[in-house]
């Protein structure tokens, strides 16, 4: 297994082709998906064809993956993924930071961990600038995870959905860290 970073607890590594039914579980799980689309089930085959695609591909600007596979380093279990995605195909100067991680996995400082990870990576070595997420107004976990990571609120904002969920009606929020703030916390 080759590995990308590894924190105190947590191994991010390139997704394989073996990840599916961890993936098919993870998509399938509502309230791991609440804030992605109400928590209605993904075929296994939606995700075999599209979901785990965009997985395993690499970056155009990066030349490696923009999404990792998160396991605990003690047991090697599966928690979920990181996003750590350039905004633009051709520049590293903002980047997108997610997560969705198993219901197992919530309240144990993982998504922060794993956060906090990657943008140190990104502003050290990848020539990232900017990190920026954003989730439903709603989604106050995912929120205070922004917030443990870093990243502070840049703006409320009403994104395009193309089938309303529920606290859809509130809106989106965007949070977001520059390199020179980074720095200057540290």
């Amino acid at each position: 297994m080759s590995v990308f970073l590894e924190s105190e607890r947590l191994v991010l590594r390139p997704f394989a082709d073996a990840d599916l039914a961890d993936l098919v579980a993870l998509d399938n799980d509502p309230d791991v998906t609440r804030f992605i689309n109400g928590g209605k089930p993904v075929s296994r085959e939606t995700v075999r064809t599209s979901v785990l695609p965009r997985l395993l591909a690499d970056h155009p600007v990066l030349g490696i993956r923009s999404y990792w596979a998160a396991e605990e380093k003690a047991s090697g279990v599966f928690l979920g993924w990181f996003e750590f995605r350039p905004v633009a195909d051709d520049d590293t100067a903002v980047v997108e930071l997610g997560y969705r991680l198993n219901k197992t996995a919530w309240g144990r400082g993982y998504a922060t961990e794993g956060s906090r990870a990657l943008i140190d990576k990104g502003f050290t070595e990848l020539g990232v600038e900017r990190v920026v997420a954003d989730t439903m107004a709603v989604n106050t976990r995912s929120r205070r995870v922004m917030e443990k990571a870093g990243l502070s609120f840049l703006r409320n904002f009403t994104g395009d959905w193309p089938e309303a969920i529920e606290g859809s009606e509130h809106g989106e929020v965007e949070y977001e860290l520059r390199r020179a703030d980074w720095a200057r916390r540290r």
